[in-house]
C-alpha cells in the first residue's frame, strides 16, 4: 500500500470511528472509546486531533474507573448490558407485534436483524469494558486519583497499557 493510500484509509477510518463514537454517546455503545480511537487515528494527520486525544483518553478511563467504584454501579452496568443483549435477541427473533401494540406492525421492532446484532455486540463490548475496568480500577484508589489529577491538569498521566 502506498503512503497516500494508507493515509486515505487511516483518515477515513478515523472519521468513521469519530462519527460512530459521537453517535454511540446517544445510542447503545462505547461512545468515548470510539471517539478516542477516531481521534488517535486522526491525530497522525491533524494537530487539532492530537490536542484532543489525551483529554478524551483520560475522561474515558475516568468514566470506566467511576463505573466500578461501588457494587451498585457494577451491578447496574452489568444489568444494563444484559438488558441490551436481551433486547438484541428480541430484535433478532422478531416476534409478531402484540395485540396491545397500537401502531402499525411495521413500527414494531424497527431496523430488523442488524439492529439486534448491533445491540448484542454492544452488550458484549460493554461487558468486556466492565471486566477491564473492574480489573484495572476496582480497589485501586491510587490509579483513580492519578486519573482525576490528570483530568484536572495537575499531572500528566502515564500511557495506557
Amino acid at each position: 500500500m502506498t503512503g497516500a493510500a494508507k493515509r486515505i484509509v487511516l483518515e477515513t477510518l478515523g472519521w468513521v470511528l469519530l462519527v460512530l463514537g459521537v453517535a454511540a454517546i446517544f445510542l447503545p455503545g462505547p461512545g468515548l472509546l470510539g471517539i478516542f480511537a477516531g481521534l488517535a487515528l486522526l491525530s497522525q494527520q491533524y494537530e487539532w486531533a492530537e490536542r484532543r486525544v489525551e483529554p478524551v483518553r483520560v475522561r474515558a478511563l475516568l468514566g470506566a474507573a467511576e463505573g466500578v467504584e461501588t457494587w451498585p454501579r457494577i451491578i447496574a452496568s452489568c444489568l444494563g448490558a444484559v438488558v441490551l443483549a436481551g433486547l438484541g435477541v428480541l430484535w433478532i427473533m422478531k416476534p409478531p407485534a402484540p395485540d396491545w401494540w397500537g401502531f402499525a406492525d411495521s413500527w414494531w421492532l424497527p431496523g430488523g436483524v442488524w439492529t439486534g446484532v448491533t445491540q448484542v455486540a454492544s452488550a458484549g463490548i460493554a461487558m468486556a469494558l466492565i471486566v477491564y475496568s473492574y480489573r484495572r480500577f476496582h480497589g485501586n484508589p491510587d490509579a483513580v486519583e492519578k486519573l482525576r489529577r490528570a483530568k484536572d491538569g495537575d499531572k500528566e498521566p502515564s500511557p495506557a497499557p
